[in-house]
C-alpha cells in the first residue's frame, strides 16, 4: 500500500473503532434531554469527520463548480440526512463503508500501475532528498515537490524530471529511447525521469512534479487517455451523467410529494418516514459500482495484459481487440526471426567451400543482409587485397576478380545479362547464382529462419475464433508460399511494396465489414503506414522505438507471436468481466431501489446495494490482473 492508501485505512480503523465504542455507550434509545442529544451528536460526528472529511470536501467542491451530481454528492447528503434524523450509526456506516469500498478500488488500480512499471521498468520506486545537514531521505517521489534537490546514485532510476546541479555520469536512456549508447550528462544539463544513472552521483534540481514527469506521461500514455475510452466506458460515462441527477430528483421527489399528498388526503404527512426513505433511495442509486468497477476492469485489462507482456495503449484498443477476426501478418522479423542465413550450396565442377570462399569476396563490400549472411558463412578475415574491379549491378548481383578469376554472384537476371546457361533452382529462399570465368559454378541458397513459435501462433489464433489469417510480405512468390504453408497461414500476398500492403489491409478491411475487427501485426517501423490502417496496430519487440509507439494500438514486448493470440484471449475475459459487473450492479441497484421507495430496504440495506455491489464489482474487476494461465 502507498502512505496515502495506508491513511485511508488507518482512518477507516479509527472511525469504526470509535463507532463500536459509542453504539455500547449510548445505546440504541434516544437522549430524552437535549443537551444528551446533543452530546450523543457530537459524540458521532467523531468517525463520521474522521472517515468522511474529504468526501464532504469533493461534494462541496462540485457545487461550486457546478457539477454536484456525482458520488460524493450523493454520499454527504444521504449521510448528512442521516445525521439530522438521529440515524448516527447508519450515516457513519455508508461513509465508512463507502471508504472501504474506494480503498479497495484504490489499490486495485495501484496493482494494476504496478504490473505496466514492472514491465516497463522505468517508474522508480522512491527518491532520495538530501537534508539541510547533508543527510539522504528516502520518500516516495509522488511527495517530492518541484525545486527539491534530489540525490541520484549509480544503477539508480532518475525519479523525476530536473536539472543537474553537481556531479557527471553516464545515462542508459534505452527504456525510453531504445538507444543503447550511454549519454553523458553534466552540472546544468536537463535529465528525464526513467533514465538509469550508471556512473557519478548526481545531484539534481526537480523541474516538475512526479505526475508531470516523462515516466508519468509514458504511462498515462499506456494506461487511460480520455480520447481513447472505450465504447462501454464511454456509455457508462453518458449513463451516470444523466442517472445521477434523475435519482437525486426522485429522492426528492420521495422526501416531498409523498408527505404532501399525505397532507392532501387527509392522512399524516410521516415526514421522518419519507425522508429517511429518500436517503435510503440516494445511497442504493449512488452509482459507484458502474463508475468505478467499469473503468477499473479496463484498466485491470491493461495491467494484466502488461503483465502478460502486451502493452496496451488505451481501452478502447483492449475492447476492439476483443472483436478482432482477421489477424494480419507482415513476414520478415514477425513469423520469422529477419536473420538470413546460408541453407544450401549445390556447386557444379569446384570445391564447395572454394565456391563459398569466391562469392564471400565478390559480396564483401556490400552491406546487404544477403552479403552479410555470405561473409558470415564464410566465417573468416576477408583479404580485401585480393579483390579488384568490383562492380554492383542494380536488382541484378555483384561482379569482381579475386584472384585474377572473374567471379559473377547473383539471381538469374545478371546470369541472363552475362549470358550464363545456368541450372534453375525451385527451392524457395534467396538464390544466389554463382558463375566464374563466365561459366556457371552452382548457386547458393540463403533463407530467413522461421521462429520456432511462428506455427504455434497461427493454431492458437485459430483455436482464439479468429476466421483468417494473412501474411503479406515483399519477398518472392515462392519463398513467400513455403513459409505460409509451413506456418498453416489461410492466405499469403508476395512481392508486396509498402503501398501494396495498404490496399491488401483495405481489401480484408472490406471483406470484414463493420462489426467484425482486423488487426495487422509488424515491426512497428517499416510497417507504419499499415499498422496505422488496421483497426488494430500491433507492434513486435518494439518498445523504445518512436515509430512503433506513434503507429501502433498494441506493442509485444518481445518477438514472441505467440503472444497475439494471449493478448485477444486477455481482451475478451476483460469484455466478459465488464458485462458482467454492468448487468450485476444495474440488476441489483434496480431491485433495491423498487425496495427503497416501498420502505423495505432500510439503509444497512443499502449499504449493501452500494458498497456491498461496489466492492464485490471491484474484486470481479481485479480478476482481469491474472493472466500467467491464459
Amino acid at each position: 500500500m502507498t502512505k496515502k492508501q495506508k491513511k485511508v485505512l488507518y482512518r477507516i480503523i479509527i472511525s469504526f473503532v470509535l463507532l463500536i465504542v459509542f453504539h455500547f455507550v449510548f445505546g440504541e434509545e434516544e437522549p430524552a434531554s437535549t443537551s444528551g442529544k446533543l452530546i450523543k451528536l457530537a459524540a458521532y460526528l467523531i468517525p463520521y469527520l474522521v472517515v468522511g472529511y474529504d468526501v464532504l470536501l469533493k461534494a462541496i467542491h462540485g457545487v461550486k463548480n457546478r457539477k454536484p451530481f456525482d458520488e460524493n454528492f450523493l454520499m454527504a447528503v444521504a449521510t448528512v440526512g442521516a445525521m439530522i434524523l438521529s440515524d448516527y450509526v447508519e450515516g457513519c456506516a455508508v461513509i465508512l463503508f463507502y471508504q472501504v469500498g474506494e480503498l479497495f478500488q484504490s489499490y486495485a488500480v495501484g496493482k494494476s500501475r504496478r504490473n505496466i512499471t514492472e514491465l516497463m521498468d522505468i517508474r522508480p520506486d522512491y527518491a532520495f532528498i538530501e537534508k539541510e545537514n547533508g543527510d539522504l531521505e528516502k520518500v516516495d517521489p509522488d511527495e517530492v515537490e518541484i525545486g527539491t534537490i534530489i540525490v541520484v546514485k549509480p544503477g539508480e532510476k532518475v525519479p523525476i524530471d530536473g536539472v543537474v546541479t553537481e556531479g557527471t555520469s553516464s545515462l542508459n536512456t534505452a527504456a525510453l529511447t531504445g538507444e543503447s549508447v550511454p549519454r553523458d550528462i553534466k552540472a546544468g544539463d536537463e535529465i528525464i525521469s526513467g533514465c538509469i544513472n550508471l556512473t557519478g552521483i548526481l545531484k539534481i534540481r526537480t523541474t516538475k512534479e512526479f505526475g508531470e514527469s516523462t515516466v508519468s506521461k509514458i504511462l498515462d500514455l499506456v494506461e487511460n487517455a480520455s480520447s481513447k475510452k472505450s465504447r462501454s466506458e464511454a456509455f457508462i460515462s453518458r449513463f451516470a451523467k444523466v442517472y445521477t441527477p434523475f435519482v437525486c430528483y426522485l429522492a426528492l421527489a420521495l422526501a416531498i410529494l409523498v408527505p404532501v399528498f399525505n397532507i392532501i388526503t387527509g392522512n399524516a404527512p410521516a415526514w421522518g418516514t419519507w425522508v429517511y426513505r429518500a436517503l435510503t433511495f440516494l445511497v442504493i442509486s449512488c452509482p459507484c459500482a458502474l463508475v468505478i468497477s467499469i473503468p477499473l476492469s479496463f484498466f485491470a485489462g491493461i495491467g494484466g495484459a502488461s503483465n502478460a507482456g502486451v502493452l496496451v495503449k488505451g481501452s478502447s484498443y483492449l475492447e476492439a481487440l476483443s472483436q478482432v477476426k482477421y489477424v494480419m501478418f507482415d513476414k520478415t522479423g514477425t513469423l520469422t526471426e529477419g536473420v538470413f542465413e546460408v541453407t544450401n550450396i549445390k556447386e557444379k565442377d569446384i570445391d564447395r567451400d572454394r565456391l563459398l570462399e569466391l562469392t564471400a569476396y565478390a559480396e564483401s563490400y556490400s552491406t546487404h543482409p544477403i552479403s552479410l549472411s555470405l561473409q558470415k558463412a564464410y566465417g573468416k578475415p576477408i583479404d580485401k587485397k585480393r579483390i579488384g574491379d568490383v562492380k554492383e549491378i542494380g536488382g541484378e548481383g555483384v561482379t569482381a576478380v579475386i584472384d585474377g578469376v572473374t567471379v559473377a554472384a547473383g539471381n538469374y537476371k545478371l546470369m541472363d545479362r552475362l549470358g550464363v546457361s545456368y541450372d534453375k533452382c525451385e527451392e524457395a529462399g534467396t538464390i544466389v547464382y554463382v558463375a566464374i570465368d563466365g561459366k556457371y559454378s552452382g548457386y547458393i541458397l540463403i533463407s530467413d529462419r522461421i521462429k520456432e513459435t511462428s506455427a504455434s501462433a497461427i493454431s492458437q489464433l485459430k483455436k482464439a475464433g479468429i476466421k483468417k489469417t494473412v501474411m503479406l510480405t515483399g519477398d518472392a512468390k515462392k519463398a513467400a508460399e513455403s513459409v505460409a504453408a509451413k506456418l498453416g497461414v489461410d492466405k499469403v500476398y508476395s512481392e508486396l511494396l509498402p503501398g501494396d500492403k495498404v490496399s491488401k489491409v483495405e481489401e480484408v478491411l472490406s471483406e470484414a465489414g463493420a462489426k467484425e475487427k482486423v488487426a495487422f501485426v509488424g515491426d512497428g517501423i517499416n510497417d507504419a503506414p499499415v499498422l496505422t490502417r488496421a483497426d488494430i496496430g500491433v507492434a513486435m519487440g518494439a518498445l523504445g522505438s518512436d515509430a512503433a509507439i506513434e503507429a501502433a494500438d498494441i506493442v509485444l514486448m518481445d518477438d514472441n507471436p505467440e503472444k497475439v493470440s494471449k493478448a485477444i484471449r486477455i481482451s475478451k475475459k476483460c469484455m466478459a468481466i465488464v458485462y458482467q459487473n454492468i448487468y450485476f450492479a444495474i440488476g441489483v441497484k434496480f431491485i433495491c431501489l423498487i425496495l427503497g421507495a416501498f420502505g423495505i430496504a432500510n439503509m444497512w440495506f443499502a449499504i449493501f446495494a452500494d458498497v456491498g455491489v461496489m466492492v464485490i464489482a471491484v474484486l470481479n474487476a481485479v480478476r482481469c490482473l491474472y493472466t500467467k494461465n491464459m
